[in-house]
Protein backbone atom coordinates (compact mmCIF):
# COMPACT_ATOMS: atom_id res chain seq x y z
CA UNK A 1 0.00 0.00 0.00
CA UNK A 2 2.38 2.62 -1.27
CA UNK A 3 -0.04 5.25 -2.58
CA UNK A 4 -3.60 6.48 -2.36
CA UNK A 5 -4.44 4.68 -5.61
CA UNK A 6 -2.99 1.42 -4.32
CA UNK A 7 -4.88 1.85 -1.04
CA UNK A 8 -8.11 2.46 -2.95
CA UNK A 9 -7.56 -0.73 -4.96
CA UNK A 10 -6.82 -2.66 -1.77
CA UNK A 11 -10.02 -1.44 -0.11
CA UNK A 12 -12.08 -2.44 -3.14
CA UNK A 13 -10.51 -5.90 -3.15
CA UNK A 14 -11.16 -6.67 0.49
CA UNK A 15 -14.73 -5.36 0.29
CA UNK A 16 -15.44 -8.19 -2.16
CA UNK A 17 -14.29 -10.84 0.32
CA UNK A 18 -17.31 -12.56 1.93
CA UNK A 19 -17.62 -12.57 5.70
CA UNK A 20 -17.45 -15.85 7.59
CA UNK A 21 -20.47 -17.49 9.14
CA UNK A 22 -20.16 -18.45 12.79
CA UNK A 23 -19.96 -22.12 11.88
CA UNK A 24 -17.29 -21.67 9.19
CA UNK A 25 -15.32 -19.36 11.48
CA UNK A 26 -15.27 -22.03 14.19
CA UNK A 27 -14.16 -24.75 11.78
CA UNK A 28 -11.38 -22.59 10.36
CA UNK A 29 -10.20 -21.66 13.86
CA UNK A 30 -10.03 -25.32 14.83
CA UNK A 31 -7.93 -26.02 11.75
CA UNK A 32 -5.64 -23.10 12.61
CA UNK A 33 -5.07 -24.64 16.04
CA UNK A 34 -3.95 -27.83 14.30
CA UNK A 35 -1.39 -25.87 12.28
CA UNK A 36 -3.34 -25.57 9.01
CA UNK A 37 -1.70 -22.65 7.16
CA UNK A 38 -4.43 -22.47 4.53
CA UNK A 39 -7.08 -22.01 7.23
CA UNK A 40 -4.88 -19.31 8.81
CA UNK A 41 -4.73 -17.41 5.55
CA UNK A 42 -8.50 -17.71 5.04
CA UNK A 43 -9.15 -16.33 8.54
CA UNK A 44 -6.83 -13.40 7.90
CA UNK A 45 -8.33 -12.68 4.49
CA UNK A 46 -11.92 -12.74 5.76
CA UNK A 47 -11.16 -10.18 8.49
CA UNK A 48 -9.07 -7.60 6.63
CA UNK A 49 -12.16 -5.39 6.45
CA UNK A 50 -12.37 -5.39 10.25
CA UNK A 51 -8.84 -3.97 10.42
CA UNK A 52 -9.74 -1.13 8.05
CA UNK A 53 -12.84 -0.21 10.06
CA UNK A 54 -10.79 -0.01 13.26
CA UNK A 55 -7.84 1.79 11.64
CA UNK A 56 -10.13 4.57 10.38
CA UNK A 57 -10.85 5.55 13.99
CA UNK A 58 -7.19 6.53 14.43
CA UNK A 59 -6.59 8.59 11.29
CA UNK A 60 -6.45 11.82 13.33
CA UNK A 61 -3.54 10.51 15.43
CA UNK A 62 -0.76 11.37 12.97
CA UNK A 63 -0.22 8.30 10.78
CA UNK A 64 -1.53 7.69 7.24
CA UNK A 65 -4.42 5.24 6.98
CA UNK A 66 -2.33 2.72 5.04
CA UNK A 67 0.26 2.61 7.84
CA UNK A 68 -2.46 2.11 10.44
CA UNK A 69 -3.94 -0.71 8.36
CA UNK A 70 -0.58 -2.45 8.03
CA UNK A 71 -0.02 -2.32 11.78
CA UNK A 72 -3.58 -3.46 12.43
CA UNK A 73 -3.02 -6.42 10.10
CA UNK A 74 -0.18 -7.58 12.34
CA UNK A 75 -2.57 -7.48 15.28
CA UNK A 76 -5.06 -9.48 13.22
CA UNK A 77 -2.43 -12.16 12.57
CA UNK A 78 -1.75 -12.47 16.30
CA UNK A 79 -5.46 -12.77 16.96
CA UNK A 80 -5.84 -15.55 14.37
CA UNK A 81 -2.94 -17.46 15.88
CA UNK A 82 -4.22 -17.14 19.47
CA UNK A 83 -7.99 -17.43 19.03
CA UNK A 84 -9.65 -20.29 20.91
CA UNK A 85 -13.07 -21.11 19.38
CA UNK A 86 -14.09 -23.10 22.47
CA UNK A 87 -14.29 -19.93 24.61
CA UNK A 88 -17.67 -18.99 23.14
CA UNK A 89 -17.02 -15.55 21.63
CA UNK A 90 -16.95 -14.50 17.99
CA UNK A 91 -13.56 -13.94 16.42
CA UNK A 92 -14.28 -10.30 15.54
CA UNK A 93 -14.80 -9.48 19.22
CA UNK A 94 -11.54 -11.17 20.16
CA UNK A 95 -9.56 -9.72 17.26
CA UNK A 96 -10.66 -6.14 17.90
CA UNK A 97 -8.51 -5.93 21.03
CA UNK A 98 -5.40 -7.24 19.24
CA UNK A 99 -5.89 -4.91 16.29
CA UNK A 100 -6.33 -1.85 18.52
CA UNK A 101 -3.31 -2.86 20.58
CA UNK A 102 -1.11 -3.10 17.48
CA UNK A 103 -2.26 0.29 16.19
CA UNK A 104 -1.86 2.00 19.55
CA UNK A 105 1.63 0.63 19.99
CA UNK A 106 2.78 1.92 16.61
CA UNK A 107 1.25 5.33 17.34
CA UNK A 108 3.23 5.37 20.57
CA UNK A 109 6.46 4.29 18.85
CA UNK A 110 6.00 6.72 15.97
CA UNK A 111 5.23 9.89 17.87
CA UNK A 112 7.03 9.26 21.12
CA UNK A 113 10.72 8.58 21.50
CA UNK A 114 10.89 8.28 25.27
CA UNK A 115 9.90 4.73 26.19
CA UNK A 116 6.66 4.39 28.12
CA UNK A 117 6.09 1.31 30.31
CA UNK A 118 3.57 -0.95 28.60
CA UNK A 119 1.24 -0.92 31.59
CA UNK A 120 0.74 2.85 31.15
CA UNK A 121 -0.23 2.79 27.49
CA UNK A 122 -3.89 1.99 28.09
CA UNK A 123 -3.99 4.64 30.83
CA UNK A 124 -2.52 7.22 28.46
CA UNK A 125 -5.05 6.30 25.78
CA UNK A 126 -7.90 6.72 28.28
CA UNK A 127 -6.46 10.02 29.51
CA UNK A 128 -6.19 11.48 26.01
CA UNK A 129 -9.66 10.30 24.99
CA UNK A 130 -11.17 11.76 28.17
CA UNK A 131 -9.30 15.04 27.72
CA UNK A 132 -10.49 15.37 24.11
CA UNK A 133 -14.07 14.47 25.02
CA UNK A 134 -14.20 17.12 27.76
CA UNK A 135 -12.60 19.71 25.48
CA UNK A 136 -15.16 19.04 22.74
CA UNK A 137 -17.97 19.27 25.26
CA UNK A 138 -16.94 22.55 26.90
CA UNK A 139 -14.80 24.21 24.24
CA UNK A 140 -11.95 24.59 26.75
CA UNK A 141 -8.93 22.48 27.65
CA UNK A 142 -9.86 20.59 30.86
CA UNK A 143 -7.76 20.71 34.01
CA UNK A 144 -6.14 17.60 35.45
CA UNK A 145 -8.77 17.60 38.20
CA UNK A 146 -11.60 17.61 35.66
CA UNK A 147 -10.01 14.76 33.72
CA UNK A 148 -9.50 12.83 36.98
CA UNK A 149 -13.17 13.20 37.96
CA UNK A 150 -14.31 12.05 34.53
CA UNK A 151 -11.96 9.06 34.69
CA UNK A 152 -12.93 8.44 38.34
CA UNK A 153 -9.33 8.36 39.42
CA UNK A 154 -7.30 10.23 42.02
CA UNK A 155 -5.99 13.57 40.67
CA UNK A 156 -2.41 12.61 41.62
CA UNK A 157 -2.66 9.40 39.60
CA UNK A 158 -4.09 11.28 36.63
CA UNK A 159 -1.38 13.94 36.88
CA UNK A 160 1.28 11.24 36.60
CA UNK A 161 -0.39 10.01 33.43
CA UNK A 162 -0.38 13.54 32.02
CA UNK A 163 3.29 13.88 32.87
CA UNK A 164 4.02 10.59 31.11
CA UNK A 165 2.32 11.89 27.98
CA UNK A 166 4.39 15.08 28.03
CA UNK A 167 7.58 13.13 28.66
CA UNK A 168 6.85 10.74 25.82
CA UNK A 169 6.42 13.66 23.46
CA UNK A 170 9.62 15.38 24.53
CA UNK A 171 12.21 14.06 22.11
CA UNK A 172 9.71 14.17 19.28
CA UNK A 173 9.44 17.91 19.89
CA UNK A 174 13.17 18.63 19.73
CA UNK A 175 13.07 19.52 16.03
CA UNK A 176 10.41 22.19 16.51
CA UNK A 177 12.26 23.39 19.60
CA UNK A 178 15.41 23.71 17.53
CA UNK A 179 13.56 25.84 15.01
CA UNK A 180 12.36 28.16 17.76
CA UNK A 181 15.88 28.47 19.15
CA UNK A 182 17.47 29.01 15.74
CA UNK A 183 14.86 31.61 14.82
CA UNK A 184 15.69 33.59 17.94
CA UNK A 185 19.44 32.89 17.47
CA UNK A 186 21.03 31.89 20.77
CA UNK A 187 24.27 33.67 19.82
CA UNK A 188 22.60 37.02 20.35
CA UNK A 189 23.27 38.45 23.79
CA UNK A 190 19.74 39.36 24.69
CA UNK A 191 16.92 37.91 26.73
CA UNK A 192 14.86 35.20 25.06
CA UNK A 193 11.54 36.79 25.97
CA UNK A 194 8.69 34.50 25.09
CA UNK A 195 11.11 31.99 23.58
CA UNK A 196 9.45 28.90 24.99
CA UNK A 197 5.84 28.24 25.80
CA UNK A 198 5.01 26.55 29.10
CA UNK A 199 4.74 23.05 27.58
CA UNK A 200 8.00 23.51 25.64
CA UNK A 201 9.76 24.43 28.88
CA UNK A 202 8.45 21.26 30.52
CA UNK A 203 9.66 19.12 27.63
CA UNK A 204 13.07 20.78 27.55
CA UNK A 205 13.43 20.27 31.31
CA UNK A 206 12.87 16.54 30.88
CA UNK A 207 15.41 16.44 28.06
CA UNK A 208 18.00 18.18 30.21
CA UNK A 209 18.28 15.12 32.42
CA UNK A 210 20.55 13.60 29.77
CA UNK A 211 23.09 16.43 30.12
CA UNK A 212 25.73 17.00 32.78
CA UNK A 213 24.90 19.26 35.71
CA UNK A 214 26.69 22.34 34.36
CA UNK A 215 24.99 22.20 30.97
CA UNK A 216 21.63 21.66 32.64
CA UNK A 217 22.12 24.75 34.76
CA UNK A 218 23.19 26.92 31.82
CA UNK A 219 20.24 25.93 29.62
CA UNK A 220 17.81 26.42 32.49
CA UNK A 221 19.15 29.92 33.05
CA UNK A 222 19.14 30.72 29.34
CA UNK A 223 15.52 29.68 28.82
CA UNK A 224 14.13 30.60 32.23
CA UNK A 225 13.03 27.07 32.99
CA UNK A 226 13.26 27.48 36.77
CA UNK A 227 10.82 30.36 36.68
CA UNK A 228 13.24 33.28 37.14
CA UNK A 229 12.97 34.41 33.54
CA UNK A 230 15.45 33.90 30.68
CA UNK A 231 18.91 35.41 31.12
CA UNK A 232 21.41 36.93 28.72
CA UNK A 233 24.75 35.28 27.98
CA UNK A 234 26.49 37.92 30.08
CA UNK A 235 24.26 37.32 33.11
CA UNK A 236 24.83 33.58 32.88
CA UNK A 237 28.61 34.01 32.54
CA UNK A 238 28.70 35.94 35.81
CA UNK A 239 26.74 33.23 37.63
CA UNK A 240 28.73 30.23 36.38
CA UNK A 241 32.08 32.08 36.32
CA UNK A 242 32.78 31.43 32.67
CA UNK A 243 33.33 33.77 29.76
CA UNK A 244 30.36 34.85 27.69
CA UNK A 245 31.81 33.04 24.67
CA UNK A 246 32.28 29.82 26.65
CA UNK A 247 28.66 29.98 27.79
CA UNK A 248 27.57 30.35 24.17
CA UNK A 249 29.68 27.32 23.19
CA UNK A 250 28.21 25.19 25.97
CA UNK A 251 24.68 26.11 24.92
CA UNK A 252 25.46 25.08 21.35
CA UNK A 253 27.07 21.81 22.50
CA UNK A 254 24.06 21.02 24.68
CA UNK A 255 21.58 21.57 21.89
CA UNK A 256 23.71 19.47 19.53
CA UNK A 257 23.63 16.64 22.08
CA UNK A 258 19.85 16.81 22.26
CA UNK A 259 19.57 16.74 18.47
CA UNK A 260 21.80 13.65 18.31
CA UNK A 261 19.69 11.82 20.88
CA UNK A 262 16.53 12.63 18.95
CA UNK A 263 18.11 11.64 15.63
CA UNK A 264 19.39 8.25 16.84
CA UNK A 265 16.13 7.36 18.52
CA UNK A 266 14.15 8.44 15.48
CA UNK A 267 16.32 6.38 13.11
CA UNK A 268 16.04 3.27 15.27
CA UNK A 269 12.29 3.71 15.54
CA UNK A 270 11.89 4.08 11.77
CA UNK A 271 13.88 0.89 11.18
CA UNK A 272 11.65 -1.08 13.54
CA UNK A 273 8.49 0.29 11.97
CA UNK A 274 9.79 -0.43 8.48
CA UNK A 275 10.49 -4.06 9.35
CA UNK A 276 7.05 -4.50 10.88
CA UNK A 277 5.30 -2.97 7.88
CA UNK A 278 7.21 -5.10 5.38
CA UNK A 279 6.11 -8.14 7.33
CA UNK A 280 2.51 -6.89 7.35
CA UNK A 281 2.51 -6.35 3.58
CA UNK A 282 3.95 -9.84 3.04
CA UNK A 283 1.28 -11.45 5.21
CA UNK A 284 -1.59 -9.64 3.51
CA UNK A 285 -0.18 -10.35 0.03
CA UNK A 286 -0.24 -14.07 0.78
CA UNK A 287 -3.80 -13.86 2.13
CA UNK A 288 -5.23 -12.05 -0.91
Amino acid sequence: MQSEKTLETYLKEINRIPLLTADLEKRLAERVQRGDLQARQEMIKANLRLVVNIAKRYVACGLPLQDLIEEGNLGLVKAVERFDPTKGCRFSTYATWWIKQAIRRTLTDTSKVVRIPSYMREMIQEYEETQNRLANRSGFRPTIGEVAREMRRAPKHTELTGNAIRASQTLGQIQSLDRIIEKKDVIEDRREQGLLEHEDRERLEILLQGLDERKQKILKLRFGIDGDGPMTLQEISEIVHLSRERVRQLIKESLDQLRQVAGKAGSSRKNRLGQRRRRARSIVARAR
